[in-house]
């Protein structure tokens, strides 16, 4: 057995333990227990967030959209969709066109981005899901052309579901010429809301969703598109998919997935969840600093021990590993005991639900958590590489020989 680290666990689990280094030692097992635990419940919080937006945002984003590299809208002619159909994976596709507008309600006004789809759209992402007024209907009771609204559009503009009372769409007129007259400077067109859905905010306070033939005819495209949406089967692999993708359309087209659609979004939760991570990291350090004292007050505790450890042969090297290994041995142990705690919190609130989310217009009662293995990993990582630093320290105080 390894001489140093035997007597290290002699040091930290003593056969006479009632002295108030040993209290001490105690007390830092603890503190890095609920530093460890603290990382692993809340990067499995943040987790849980990530997978509740991209839930949401699933049932409004393609897993992959092809939009042009240059200018807002191409002709579909101009894509090959039977080699694009055959790339295994894809499942089905739809064209969409969307661009800014101006709304007018009821006196109210307000941009907002105009996506026009095809009817099939609620099948194809399983959007209807997300609507929380109304139905996912292109088409009113009269067979008038029909809107869905997000829910912050919808509260800014004061709108609610009726027959009678359309919303007015304006657009720029793309034949008008240089004239002072508001009347012929846009394309106008009105239609009826037909529902509102609730997805994320940044959507929600953005995008009205319109049948495809009324969007071509308010921006006067001509049978142009914005983008075509690919959706994919759940086994196949995004990148190898999207990979293929851009080789079959060359350099003329951008391919987005989900993450690269609403980037600020996904960016956004990962820096929360990095800041979260320095910010714990840092207290984890602030609770590990106790082993300085504690390995200070043990040094000079056993001056006796190592003059012995001396007389028998030991050098400075062999005494500084003996009491680094003990600074370490707390870190391992409270840093072991922390993750299997967190993992335990973690799992009993995925279980139970043990904090909930109370208020109108939550996506989950329960607080969503996801465990992932590399969080785990990380948090082992930190807590022994801030176990490592703290220990080494105070045992450059023994002498050399």
């Amino acid at each position: 057995m390894n001489v140093a680290l035997y007597i290290a666990r002699r040091y930290l689990f003593p056969k006479k333990s009632a002295n108030i280094i040993n209290l001490i030692s105690r007390l830092s097992i603890v503190g890095v227990i609920v530093g460890t635990s603290a990382l692993i419940v809340v990067m499995s919080a943040i987790n849980g967030i990530n997978s509740i937006v991209e839930g949401m945002l699933s049932s409004f984003d393609a897993d992959l959209k092809i939009t042009a590299v240059e200018g807002k809208y191409f002709s579909a002619d101009t894509i090959n969709i039977d080699e694009l159909k055959k790339v295994e994976g894809v499942i089905s596709y739809i064209d969409a066109v969307e661009d800014q507008v101006l709304l007018s309600y009821d006196g109210k006004q307000k941009y907002a981005i105009l996506k026009g789809v095809e009817d099939s759209y609620a099948n194809f992402l399983g959007i209807d899901s997300a609507m929380v007024i109304g139905k996912f209907n292109l088409k009113n009771e009269s067979g008038q052309d029909g809107a869905i609204l997000g829910g912050g559009v919808a509260n800014s503009l004061g709108v609610g579901i009726s027959q009678f009372t359309p919303i007015h769409i304006y657009y720029p007129e793309r034949s008008a010429k240089k004239t002072i007259s508001l009347t012929n400077a846009f394309n106008q067109k009105r239609i009826f809301p037909q529902g509102i859905f609730s997805i994320h905010q940044e959507i929600d306070d953005q995008y009205i969703i319109a049948p495809i033939h009324f969007a071509r005819e308010l921006f006067q495209l001509d049978g142009k598109i914005s983008s075509i949406e690919l959706k994919l089967s759940e086994e196949s692999d995004l990148d190898d998919v999207k990979n293929e993708v851009k080789a079959i359309l060359g350099n003329g087209f951008k391919v987005q997935d989900k993450y690269e659609q609403h980037e600020l979004i996904y960016q956004v939760i990962k820096s929360e969840k990095l800041a979260s991570i320095l910010i714990l990291s840092f207290i984890l350090l602030i609770a590990s600093s106790n082993l300085l004292g504690l390995l200070t007050m043990i040094i000079l505790d056993k001056k006796d021990d190592i003059f012995v450890l001396r007389s028998m042969g030991a050098d400075s090297r062999l005494i500084r590993k003996v009491f680094f290994l003990e600074g370490w041995m707390i870190s391992i142990i409270g840093a072991a005991i922390g993750v299997l705690l967190g993992i335990l919190l973690v799992w009993l609130q995925s279980q139970f639900g043990l904090v909930k989310l109370y208020g109108e217009g939550y996506f989950a009662i329960a607080y969503p958590v996801a465990l992932e293995i590399k969080d785990v990993i990380i948090t082992l990582v930190i807590a022994l590489v801030i176990g490592a630093l703290v220990s080494w320290y105070p045992i450059q105080g023994i002498k050399k020989d």
